[in-house]
């Protein structure tokens, strides 16, 4: 019986740390720095959460991050053209196909999430950069599916 007991305590424990592993937190500042430069999620998650807190004081206009994810190949491109969609597309070129997931433009103190699908990801060479003008060289990282 006090076998059985541990080993429910045990699962009840095990149960929410399965579902935050497909959900994952970033941090931006005002430095034009991600406190991360890596991220990843299991094969077995369906779908990703991801939240990216600006942990800075600047307004949006100034010092605007957001999170985006395309392929490796594509990110830059994604990023330079995105420079002239503008603040109203979050800099991301509108409806383009490359643009894997996005979250909006957060000043400084605001917080913003994107939730996709990994559908067809798992295994693919992937980077997430923020892409207000100016910050996507430095604000980038590998994101990897598996």
């Amino acid at each position: 019986m006090k076998k059985a007991i541990t080993l429910l305590f045990l699962s009840t424990l095990a149960a929410p740390a399965l579902a935050d592993e497909c959900a994952l937190v970033i941090e931006g500042n005002d430095a034009m720095q991600y406190n991360l430069k890596e991220m990843s999620v299991p094969a077995t998650c369906k779908e990703v959460t991801v939240t990216l807190n600006h942990t800075g004081k600047m307004p949006v206009t100034a010092m605007g991050h957001n999170w985006a994810l395309a392929t490796t190949a594509d990110y830059q491109a994604v990023a330079t053209a995105g420079m002239s969609a503008g603040a109203d597309n979050n800099y991301l070129p509108k409806d383009d196909p490359r643009v894997l997931a996005h979250t909006k433009l957060v000043g400084g103190g605001e917080s913003t999430s994107v939730t996709f699908k990994t559908d067809g990801l798992a295994g693919k060479d992937l980077t997430f950069f923020c892409s207000f003008p100016g910050h996507f060289a430095m604000m980038k990282g590998t994101f990897k599916v598996g």
